[in-house]
């Protein structure tokens, strides 16, 4: 007998929630149904994906499960003679009675929740029975659609200002002839064919505010994957990547420019031109002003993603030497040269 993973059945992690399993489990319970797929394949796959809803939707059966894990099988043998590791443990007894998930239960589970130390079975114990299609397809009611996460590439112009994007997104959605529930009249829908889903086109713009930086994810509400049985949409959710500047680098919301200035504007001092996002700017550059001296320009960087107000900019100045130098600037240079020469001796 096989360590059976029930989580690996549903397609779901080990720390997933009652909803991700429920809906895991109706996805695939729809799938292998016997009434819409069959064969003798589709009909043990049923079974065990009944078998896993059981056990995982069960918060006991789930503690127990989790607990042995793949040691299930030492704690059975160790169990056989009337009294094993559970007597006495948070689980209580082993007998446990269950009424539903399946035509019959697997020798793994009932070694685990229904035999486990020699118990017998529980006085009014019966095996389940094939829950109806209907059960599986629309018996919980309307339930909200899926999100859906949409990769966004953006240039840093884009993300200063903020823009509007067209999107195109080919999503599962509810079964128009059965509204997701995958029967009508209570037989599997002629359209869907069971499955209670069908692919769909879906055109809208959204909208991706200033101050977005790679990594930010932003929520569009209601515009994700239809429910079924007349459940809201999910969100779409757009995962943000800016791409790098050839003129700028942004830490955090400021953002950093390295502009050359010559050697002699640097001495004697002057005015340049600054590239920013809001178009250029004039800065001063004092006298004597020595390469890697930075200046900063308030108000100049990306705007906060949340709001009230933005980040600056910072100029860094690099020396630009000049080269093919004419002989009468090799001659100044060299005058200045033995200028400060002398002022140091």
């Amino acid at each position: 007998m096989e360590y059976k993973d029930y989580y690996k059945i549903l397609g779901v992690p080990k720390n997933a929630d009652d909803k991700a399993i429920k809906t895991a489990y109706r996805r695939l319970a729809r799938k292998h149904h016997p009434d819409v797929s069959k064969g003798k394949e589709s009909a043990a796959r049923f079974q065990e994906v009944a078998e896993a809803y059981e056990v995982l939707s069960d918060a006991e059966k789930r503690k127990r499960y989790d607990t042995l894990g793949s040691d299930w099988q030492r704690y059975a043998e160790a169990g056989a003679g009337g009294r094993g590791p559970f007597d006495g443990s948070p689980y209580g007894r082993t007998e446990v009675r269950f009424e539903q998930g399946g035509e019959g239960f697997s020798d793994f589970f009932r070694t685990i929740f229904g035999d486990l130390g020699g118990a017998r079975r529980p006085r009014g114990f019966r095996e389940p029975q094939y829950v109806d299609l209907s059960d599986l397809m629309g018996g919980g009611g309307a339930e909200r659609g899926g999100d859906v996460e949409v990769a966004i590439e953006l240039s840093l112009e884009d993300a200063f200002t903020g823009v509007s994007r067209p999107l195109s997104l080919e999503l599962d959605e509810p079964c128009p002839a059965c509204g997701g529930s995958g029967h009508v009249n209570r037989k599997p829908c002629p359209q869907c064919h069971g499955g209670g889903w069908a692919k769909s086109r879906r055109n809208l713009e959204v909208k991706i505010p200033a101050g977005v930086e790679t990594g930010s994810r932003i929520r569009v509400a209601g515009e994700g994957a239809g429910g079924a049985q007349g459940g809201g949409r999910g969100d779409i959710y757009l995962r943000i990547t800016v791409r790098p500047d050839p003129r700028f680098e942004r830490k955090g919301d400021d953002l950093y420019v390295t502009l050359p200035v010559a050697v002699h504007d640097a001495a004697l001092g002057t005015e340049i031109l600054v590239p920013t996002l809001k178009g250029q700017v004039s800065m001063k550059i004092p006298p004597e002003t020595s390469s890697g001296r930075t200046f900063r320009l308030p108000g100049y960087g990306m705007p906060h993603l949340k709001g009230g107000g933005t980040g600056d900019e910072y100029v860094q100045v690099q020396l630009a030497i000049p080269s093919g130098l004419s002989p009468k600037e090799r001659e100044l240079y060299q005058g200045l040269k033995n200028l400060r020469t002398e002022r140091t001796i």
